[in-house]
């Protein structure tokens, strides 16, 4: 079952130290992205894919967007993290394993083959191990680089680390308050007691930011 959440179990036990400040060069190429909007109860998330950065996981979240298979979902989880600038922590949603919604796990995409990172709005798949992702995503809040890829480090899990696909470029405010929702203190599993929204925040539509006139 924890698996179904993501297991981002280094971000419970991590210092303020693991985030590392990420700089852009100053003249950084543009690369090709697509534009969706998550559409929630509480406001819009808009959020550049990187299609071409991270095609395949990138392409799998537009997948699911274009085919309706985020409508009607929910965000389910608040991460709360007690270091560096706050509100600080994550939020995940998605399709919890709905096996009406999910489609298969796609292949891994580490953050040393796409040059992204866990920086403050990034979007990132939640999974089990490298190759399962399939439905489930979070949003980092703060910047969160101990989540990248490090081939040096002696764990498996950590060598891949989670993969990002996107950023947030219009909505922080509303991914803040979904995180400064109340949690219920008896929901969840283990160490994530304590990190489910009370009341569950509805997607009631994704789309291309293109298709919202058509």
């Amino acid at each position: 079952m924890l698996k179904r959440f993501g297991l981002f179990v280094a971000l419970a036990l991590a210092s303020p130290a693991a985030a590392q400040e990420a700089t852009e060069p100053e003249s950084a190429p543009a690369y090709e992205t697509t534009d969706v909007v998550l559409m929630t109860e509480m406001g819009d998330i808009i959020i550049a894919l990187e299609t071409e950065r991270a095609p395949i996981t990138a392409g799998n979240f537009l997948r699911y967007v274009e085919e309706g298979r985020f409508d009607g979902t929910v965000f389910y989880r608040a991460m709360p993290l007690d270091w560096g600038d706050q509100p600080n922590g994550l939020i995940q949603g998605g399709t919890q394993w709905d096996p009406e919604r999910i489609l298969p796990g796609i292949e891994h995409e580490p953050t040393t083959l796409t040059g992204l990172s866990h920086t403050r709005g990034a979007l990132s798949m939640a999974m089990g191990e490298p190759g399962s992702a399939n439905g489930d995503f979070s949003i980092m809040l703060g910047d969160q680089t101990g989540l990248d890829a490090n081939p040096e480090s002696d764990d498996p899990v950590w060598q891949n680390g989670y993969a990002v696909f996107g950023y947030v470029i219009e909505g922080m405010d509303v991914v803040e308050a979904i995180h400064a929702a109340p949690v219920d203190p008896e929901l969840g599993e283990g160490w994530m007691q304590g990190q489910m929204l009370a009341d569950p925040v509805v997607i009631l539509e994704a789309h291309r930011i293109e298709d919202a006139t058509e």
